[in-house]
């Protein structure tokens, strides 16, 4: 990989056109000139198709897919024009990260709605089964990325540890006997805890990737969201990414959300096939210029990630997601040229957003976008990469 590699790190917004015309609601006017003003600046071929397929509405089930496979077109466009090395689709075709794969999961069955940290929903369900891969679920979005896209790509995974955290536990959490000491019990739950993360692991997760592989997919970010939500079950997160990676024949690298990174320490030095993890930082840093600790204080831990006896490339976060403010590219320029400086090694730093940028708009999210990769040319510039 090369250095300072720039890429997205997983969602963007749905359009307002997708997310109507595929739950059969009514769309306006405002909606049909949102498809044909991205279609127009993205530069989709035969983006009027889409605006005649809209008008259509009410559709039937097949245009309604034919609509989610425009709104991942698009989506491997807005990237792809915002000058990305590496894109994927923003995950257009699927439903939420956590919903989009235990509902292709054997062993779950719905509990109902939860609200996420954006105000928007998921539906939680509780392992009830044995669980088990109903069938590979990144199949059809994967081929169809790919036949649109120019760039390399990166599909995003959700990982074990997010999908066994983010459940109920009706299966592998109950007590066998209540007269056992508490000590007991507890030693049992926890047990049963591990049980449940690695058979995700392994009967759902790892099956579901090796069929990305066969169709030549060869770059994976596993997703891990709930990662530090259990601060003593770092050193399971870490079994389940290598149980779910180990020996596959590709680029593995994971995406850990917002949190206190140190956490993961010593926890993550048993990730060894880990290549690269994807942090957020810049949602602690100042906005002020400068590449001295003082200027950087979102950037403190990165000598942790530097320091991994295994040499993963660190997927730098320079875009906060949780704001509409556009990080000028000499902000950065700056971010990069401070991490640079920590690992003594620009093929160690690669580019990316904080995390998903589906809390913005399209409009927002190009920009800081655009802007990303005009900082990278920056940095680039400085350290004689050009």
């Amino acid at each position: 990989m090369k250095a300072l590699l720039t890429h997205e790190v997983g969602s963007l917004d749905k359009p307002g056109w997708r997310v109507k015309a595929f739950a059969g609601k009514p769309l306006a006017e405002a909606d049909y000139e949102e498809a044909r003003h991205w279609g127009e600046r993205l530069q989709v071929p035969d983006y009027p198709k889409l605006v005649e397929l809209l008008r259509q509405s009410p559709l039937n089930r097949e245009q309604k897919h034919e609509v989610q496979r425009w709104s991942s077109r698009y989506a491997v466009r807005l990237l792809e024009s915002a000058g990305l090395d590496v894109v994927y689709d923003g995950e257009q075709q699927r439903t939420e990260m956590y919903d989009w794969t235990v509902k292709h999961s054997l062993g779950f069955e719905a509990r109902g709605s939860v609200r996420a940290f954006d105000n928007k929903y998921y539906t939680k369900a509780a392992v009830t089964g044995p669980p088990g891969l109903r069938a590979p679920f990144h199949n059809d979005e994967f081929q169809y990325v790919k036949s649109v896209a120019g760039a390399e790509l990166k599909v995003p995974a959700t990982g074990a540890y997010t999908i066994a955290d983010w459940s109920f536990d009706e299966r592998y959490g109950k007590p066998t006997d209540l007269r056992r000491a508490a000590a007991e019990r507890r030693a049992e739950r926890k047990a049963g805890r591990r049980a449940f993360v690695l058979d995700v692991a392994r009967k759902i997760i790892r099956p579901n990737i090796e069929a990305l592989l066969d169709l030549g997919a060869g770059w994976i970010q596993v997703d891990e969201p709930g990662a530090s939500t259990e601060p003593d079950e770092l050193s399971l997160f870490a079994e389940s990414f290598n149980a779910t990676v180990e020996g596959l024949p590709a680029t593995f690298s994971t995406h850990l959300c917002f949190s206190d990174y140190r956490l993961f320490f010593p926890a993550i030095e048993a990730m060894s096939a880990c290549r690269q993890f994807a942090v957020g930082f810049a949602n602690y840093d100042s906005r002020e210029l400068g590449t001295s600790p003082a200027n950087r204080p979102g950037y403190q831990v990165i000598a942790k990630f530097r320091d991994l006896p295994y040499a993963p490339i660190l997927g730098l976060g320079v875009l906060d997601i949780h704001t509409d403010f556009i990080e000028p590219p000499e902000l950065v320029r700056d971010r990069i040229l401070y991490a640079v400086d920590v690992f003594d090694d620009p093929n160690r730093i690669h580019v990316t957003p904080d995390c998903g940028l589906r809390t913005r708009s399209w409009e927002v999210a190009y920009t800081k976008l655009r802007n990303m990769v005009a900082g990278v040319q920056l940095a680039k510039k400085e350290l004689r990469l050009n």
